[in-house]
């Protein structure tokens, strides 16, 4: 089972500048590059100091000189808020610029409140069909030729330019999957696939590595594509510091619920998280529940549920850095993580 860092810019507040935070950024991929970590991933949002990335391929080209080998991962670029010759030319140039690199997350979006504002307040829910219509149609642009008329998409004949880098002109495509519908056509694809619980625990991720298996099963295909899970971690020592990474992690879920139920306007990028009693009335976002269901804990405890993910097949895993943490209690956990967990693996 490989590593990977799922990572963007966060801002709860205006204490820390933007530059301030694209540093801590940087020094948080450069460690893990450092450490052995395969791939970063970097997602797409707009409008939120909550989560800072407005197009990941801006991040991937910066990161591109200052690492080495790490893989950029764009985890994930929103389909409905792109035209597929945009897409496909745009993330193969980085692919030219960093020598091969990429990985190509998509997903269909999931705040109402980024919807309203880049796509005319077009449903979230209907982003998976214009997902389901871009990802074979920029398939086909990085080929060669290409004429598409669609249901969201149109053009006369057009191709990527440039064109990735990689075996067959053709960037690794992963797909952002929960239900049964979106793993199968995943695999149907030739996409693998990423799949996270969020705060939900490891019978959560067994269901979902099993609707992943049940596809491949199902469309019988000649490659089996990969499967990674993205889930919260944070390294502790003590019943003290576990509290307080699930009191984080929390409040990062607290504001994420702000966010998400889209019933007040920002201001200046920002939203008021809900309330600790409301969060913690919630189903598994009860600290308890965190604690037991996130990768909060000491390195016996991490390591053994990893291996059991490694037996469940899971090719990799994704460490979600996210969590309201100050710069320095992440860069610990992810040094932490690193010396005593991933370089067992």
């Amino acid at each position: 089972m490989k590593f990977s860092l799922f990572i963007h810019m966060e801002r709860f507040n205006t204490n820390r500048n933007y530059q301030e935070a694209l540093a801590g950024l940087v020094e948080l991929v450069q460690i893990a590059e450092e450490g052995g970590f395969n791939t970063v991933w970097i997602g797409e949002h707009h409008g939120m100091e909550f989560t800072i990335s407005p197009n990941p391929l801006n991040y991937l080209s910066y990161l591109t000189p200052i690492t080495n080998k790490i893989r950029l991962g764009a985890g994930t670029l929103i389909a409905p808020f792109w035209h597929p010759l945009r897409l496909a030319g745009e993330s193969a140039m980085v692919d030219v610029m960093s020598g091969g690199r990429v990985e190509l997350g998509i997903a269909r979006g999931a705040y109402q409140f980024e919807f309203d504002r880049m796509l005319s307040g077009v449903p979230a829910k209907e982003g998976g069909e214009y997902m389901r219509e871009m990802v074979p149609v920029v398939q086909k642009l990085w080929s060669g030729d290409y004429a598409h008329d669609g249901k969201y998409y149109s053009f006369p004949t057009s191709t990527s330019i440039p064109k990735p880098v990689q075996d067959d002109s053709q960037l690794p495509v992963w797909i952002a999957a929960r239900e049964q519908e979106s793993h199968e056509f995943a695999v149907r694809n030739g996409c693998n696939v990423m799949v996270t619980p969020l705060a939900k625990g490891d019978s959560e991720v067994l269901s979902l590595v099993g609707k992943f298996n049940s596809s491949v099963k199902k469309c019988q295909t000649a490659k089996k594509p990969k499967l990674m899970v993205l889930q919260h971690l944070h390294m502790t020592e003590t019943d003290e510091e576990t509290e307080a990474a699930a009191k984080a992690i929390q409040y990062w879920y607290a504001t994420f619920s702000g966010w998400f139920k889209n019933d007040k306007a920002p201001v200046d990028g920002f939203v008021n998280a809900v309330s600790v009693d409301e969060i913690s009335s919630v189903p598994g976002f009860d600290l308890e529940s965190l604690k037991r269901n996130l990768m909060i804990g000491n390195a016996e405890r991490i390591t053994e549920r990893l291996r059991y993910y490694e037996s469940l097949g899971v090719d990799e895993y994704s460490y979600w850095i996210d969590n309201s943490m100050s710069h320095e209690r992440k860069k610990a956990s992810l040094e932490s993580f690193i010396e005593q967990v991933s370089s067992k693996f």
